[in-house]
């Protein structure tokens, strides 16, 4: 028998939590409302960990998404450190860490996503760092301030971002990566080789094409070797091998569970009054005419605060487009709409020369998504073309002219 009912429980430490009990009273939300995340830390948002946190350039509460006092102040009950263990959908209720059962109206999963830990020869030495909370980015710092040479597994956003935060503050970095060009798994190999030479001429070296055979050294990683053969001796590694959605306390209660929390275009589970938003959310996209997961902060915030709205009975389907953004040190800065699966077609505007540019990537004439350094501009069109699913396939010469207004194309 649960020893107490809350109206909305918010399972999660993370962004989407936060921004769906913030929007909760901004918009009238009288009941009570509990937040419970595993972290023992208040809310806090990730992109500074592998950024300005990583260099030591913000504090720790910077990072926070609302200041640690709001909670009580707004009558939000946060329960740090605190996992819930279980969830009865038909009785409503969700066993807390601790094995306080707590009844509930109207709930919110947004359990987040793990990361993918490597498994092979050498993974148990020491030195060996993965990045997904604070206490990650503080051990990865202290150790590179030491350390004469730093391996980054994986040419993504982890990989790419890490080294250039540490070899801004003057570490020596390399990244090994499958891929055969950085980020090009989202970007294609054109805008991906931009960003490569990027961190290449600020001293990265990349090493592309190769796969991870194991972690030599004894107690403590002293070299990475490849499939290949090539041996990279280093005094420490940071790897950024992806993640996979936390679905599990959905999965254990009978919600329907694919790549993550199965949502309606509502972000509603398959339980009524159960929403799923983040990392963990796959999602039926108006916008996209297909189910997607999205693993950034913004498209968290925005499921989070869309997820309190409906809660509140707006019923409304979730039509944002996803919006992304990362950094390289301050070398070069990105932003994105999309996300584009695959495309046919790749549209430049601007001045790559110059690092000011936007690339439309073409799916059957529509736009599928678009990158843009320095074109912030663009975007906003961008994400208008690919929400309404205009035919562009007229228009790229359109697109192409940097001078041109894209206002006109409809």
């Amino acid at each position: 028998m649960a020893g107490r009912e809350v109206d909305y429980l918010l399972i999660g430490g993370g962004m989407a939590s936060a921004h769906c009990a913030a929007e909760l009273r901004r918009r009238g939300a009288e009941g009570s409302v509990l937040l419970a995340g595993r972290e023992p830390e208040p809310p806090y948002e990730r992109p500074p960990l592998s950024k300005e946190y990583l260099r030591g350039e913000a504090a720790r509460d910077e990072a926070y998404v609302n200041p640690a006092a709001w909670y009580e102040e707004n009558g939000v009950e946060l329960l740090t450190g605190v996992n819930a263990m279980s969830l009865d959908p038909e009785q409503r209720t969700a066993k807390l860490q601790g094995g306080e059962e707590v009844a509930f109206g109207k709930a919110l999963l947004a359990t987040g996503a793990m990361v993918n830990i490597l498994r092979v020869e050498g993974a148990e030495n020491e030195g060996i760092h993965y990045l997904r909370a604070f206490g990650n980015s503080d051990a990865i710092r202290a150790e590179a301030e030491a350390a004469e040479h730093v391996v980054l597994i994986g040419g993504s956003y982890i990989g790419t971002e890490v080294a250039a935060s540490l070899t801004a503050k003057g570490a020596k970095c390399t990244i090994v990566m499958m891929e055969d060009v950085a980020l090009s798994r989202v970007f294609g190999e054109d805008a991906g080789r931009w960003f490569q030479e990027k961190i290449e001429a600020h001293g990265v070296t990349v090493h592309a094409g190769e796969e991870l055979e194991a972690f030599e050294g004894d107690g403590r990683v002293g070299a990475v070797l490849t499939k290949s053969g090539l041996s990279i001796e280093c005094d420490a590694v940071v790897v950024g091998a992806g993640v996979r959605p936390d679905a599990m306390l959905a999965q254990r209660a009978g919600l329907e569970v694919d790549d993550g929390i199965v949502c309606d275009s509502k972000l509603q589970t398959s339980v009524e009054g159960i929403y799923a938003a983040g990392d963990c959310c796959s999602y039926d996209s108006v916008v996209h005419g297909r189910r997607i997961r999205v693993e950034h902060w913004d498209v968290a915030m925005q499921q989070g605060m869309h997820a309190a709205r409906n809660m509140l009975g707006a019923d409304a389907d979730y039509e944002v487009v996803p919006y992304f953004f990362s950094d390289l040190a301050d070398w070069a800065g990105l932003e994105y709409v999309g996300p584009a699966v695959d495309w046919d077609e790749e549209v430049w505007r601007g001045d790559r020369d110059k690092g000011e540019f936007s690339v439309w990537y073409l799916k059957d004439g529509r736009v599928a998504g678009a990158l843009s350094v320095e074109r912030s501009e663009d975007l906003a069109e961008a994400r208008r073309l690919l929400a309404e699913r205009v035919d562009v396939s007229g228009a790229r010469d359109l697109i192409a002219d940097p001078g041109s207004d894209l206002s006109v194309i409809a």
